[in-house]
């Protein structure tokens, strides 16, 4: 479930608790599927005594640079979190994986629906080289975003899922996104007006801004929903537009949220604000 926002704070937060610097001991791997190359006994094998020199996000991955010419790159997927412990402390029996750093602390990696992966690698754009641009960066502008539309036919909202087309969104921000543009989810993308695709490009960064300015969202309380580092919970859910507003007030018209199904995930949105324009196909 984390996507852009979400991953950008446990980052941040990550941070500013001081991980960047710190010296991994030694790792230990209790799901061996969480490491998704080299395999388990190199990864075992080669962590120890890297230092973690920068810590950084492309997309919804984390990266950390290590030294010795080291990445390791994380996937959170649906479930996964990250703690950084006292080393001492307790393991649950959803921790796929463990970092022991020195000052006597250890990351653990939580992850209920063991999805997440772990990859540590020499060049990471084996990872990270198919993914899009970024929505957040400077050089995100309209032109390249819309030249990029006018060049697909694909559904909006499946173009908007795809990695390799943008980075970062999932199934909450593409709805959130559609919602602020206006734009029904089944809309061809070569099909927007140039008007439109400003409202979208601009609607895409709005929604992710706010998301990471109200430090994720958190949906619900179980152990498979997204928490901080410190295990606090996100605040964007009280900002949510529609998504998983089904049957309560269209924020902008009043008119009642419905969901739909549309490249086989949830979809919320507003029928009366956001109209399937076939005049446009």
């Amino acid at each position: 479930m984390p996507e852009l926002p979400e991953v950008h704070t446990i980052l941040e937060d990550l941070k500013q608790a001081g991980l960047q610097g710190r010296t991994i001991q030694q790792a230990h791997v209790y799901w061996p599927k969480t490491v998704n190359q080299p395999d388990v006994a190199t990864f075992c094998q080669v962590l120890p005594h890297k230092q973690i020199l920068a810590l950084e996000r492309r997309g919804k991955y984390l990266f950390l640079t290590l030294s010795e010419g080291w990445y390791l790159c994380i996937h959170l997927r649906m479930t996964g979190r990250l703690l950084l412990v006292d080393s001492a402390s307790p393991e649950s029996p959803y921790i796929r994986l463990r970092l022991d750093l020195d000052q006597h602390q250890s990351l653990y990696y939580h992850d209920t629906r063991k999805f997440g992966r772990w990859s540590l690698v020499k060049d990471p754009q084996l990872i990270l080289g198919k993914i899009g641009p970024e929505p957040l960066a400077a050089d995100f502008a309209f032109i390249p975003f819309w030249d990029q539309l006018k060049q697909r036919s694909r559904a909006l909202k499946p173009l908007l899922l795809d990695q390799t087309f943008l980075a970062g969104l999932g199934n909450i921000y593409v709805d959130e996104a559609l919602w602020e543009a206006q734009l029904h989810p089944l809309q061809p993308a070569n099909s927007l007006p140039r008007k439109q695709a400003e409202k979208l490009h601009a609607s895409i960064i709005h929604v992710l801004q706010r998301g990471i300015d109200s430090r994720g969202t958190t949906l619900g309380k179980g152990r498979t929903n997204y928490y901080r580092l410190d295990g606090t919970r996100g605040e964007h859910q009280a900002l949510l537009k529609v998504f998983r507003r089904t049957g309560q007030p269209c924020p902008r018209c009043g008119h009642l949220i419905e969901r739909l199904v549309v490249a086989q995930r949830s979809t919320h949105i507003c029928t009366h604000c956001q109209t399937l324009n076939v005049e446009l196909f």
